[in-house]
């Protein structure tokens, strides 16, 4: 036993960033003693010199562990971690999250779990990152069934890692009630594969949701204007998704009066940019008064582009705006060329159409895009 424990020390030890900065494991041979069952054992301490925790996350996860009796079994667990490459940081993170993880078992759970996912294609080090960030699943063997179908639904690791960071719920939903009926609905729907993945990256609550409760955000992306099969179906149910149909009704009602929509020019926005309905009414505003009062747009314009809505304010359609009009007042550009022509040209194709075929003519124009990039409205952009 007191060989593992120092297999343990040396492991976590050697992936800890600094002794100065990681309180990671600082047993001493002196220590050694404690191995050994004993009612004395202190798992708060443990938790603290051993894994890292602070004090404060030490007495919290050492309610859970109360019944602990002795640092056997964690030991075990560590050198386990260690072994498939976490860091001492990432140990540390892992026993916050789930202080239960240390007594999981190793020969009958962690080991063949880890077999399992190795099978699937997965290394030790992408294993490590999905322990890190969701430890409690991988105490169940049915993770493995789990990740088998999620890696092909979501196309990669890297993409089924994304929403693990935020939500590691659709770990725990049943595949065969709540996720593959869902799916099956959206393909209806015709949303192909790399779209349902996307959907799910972005909204991965969808896997956690009934059948029917997808069915309602189907209908109601439907409701706005947006029908199955369309290229902007995908972006509406994502939308539909976090709000109700009365928030939905009362933003439709914000953005008619903010930006002067008539109903029917309202129904056209928001069938092409259904984004708008998850957008903060600030956000919203702001475009509205730039778009509309300073570069004088007229409301029917923006409604058959909402893309437009998109773009930074401050670092896209003012700093391109001031551009194109320094242009134009300087005979430099036909002034019936359009606004939002110029927004939706990428970074380098912008530069090259507008900016560097006037090094001689406006040797200033560059640094002024960059100024201006950066919220500021330079000399050579203001005019009365």
């Amino acid at each position: 036993m007191l060989h593992l424990r120092q297999r343990v020390l040396s492991h976590l030890l050697s992936a800890a960033p600094h002794p100065s900065t990681s309180p990671l494991l600082s047993l001493s041979t002196a220590a050694a003693p404690a191995v050994s069952p004993n009612p004395s054992f202190a798992v708060e301490d443990y938790l603290v010199s051993t894994c890292g925790l602070t004090r404060a996350q030490a007495l919290k996860a050492s309610a859970k562990l109360s019944h602990l009796k002795s640092p056997a079994k964690p030991d075990a667990v560590l050198s386990f971690l260690a072994d498939l490459g976490l860091s001492g940081a990432d140990v540390a993170a892992v026993v916050a999250k789930d202080p239960r993880f240390l007594y999981a078992g190793v020969e009958r759970t962690l080991a063949p779990v880890v077999a399992g996912l190795t099978g699937l294609g997965l290394s030790n080090a992408e294993i490590a990152r999905l322990v890190s960030l969701a430890p409690g699943y991988f105490r169940c063997r049915s993770v493995i069934s789990k990740l088998e179908y999620y890696l092909p639904l979501f196309g990669s690791i890297e993409n089924m890692v994304r929403p693990l960071k935020h939500d590691h719920f659709f770990l725990r939903s049943d595949l065969e009630r709540v996720v593959k009926p869902s799916v099956k609905l959206l393909a209806e729907c015709g949303l192909g594969a790399c779209d349902i993945a996307k959907l799910f990256i972005r909204t991965s609550r969808m896997l956690s949701a009934k059948p029917g409760r997808v069915l309602a955000m189907v209908a109601c992306a439907e409701g706005i204007g947006v029908p199955r099969g369309s290229v902007m179906f995908r972006q509406a149910l994502h939308a539909v998704s976090y709000i109700s149909e009365d928030k939905i009704a009362a933003k439709v009602d914000y953005l008619k009066k903010t930006f002067r929509w008539s109903d029917a020019e309202v129904g056209i926005a928001v069938s092409k940019g259904p984004f708008m309905l998850a957008r903060s009414k600030d956000m919203l505003k702001r475009r509205s008064d730039f778009l509309i009062s300073e570069v004088g747009l007229q409301p029917a314009y923006i409604a058959h582009r909402p893309a437009m809505l998109t773009y930074s304010l401050e670092g896209r359609l003012r700093p391109r705006y001031y551009v194109v009009k320094f242009l134009k007042e300087n005979g430099l550009l036909e002034h019936g060329r359009g606004y939002y022509t110029t927004l939706v040209k990428t970074e380098k194709v912008f530069m090259e159409k507008f900016i560097c075929p006037h090094k001689e003519a406006a040797p200033h124009l560059a640094e002024d895009y960059a100024t201006a990039c950066k919220g500021e409205v330079p000399a050579r952009f203001r005019f009365t």
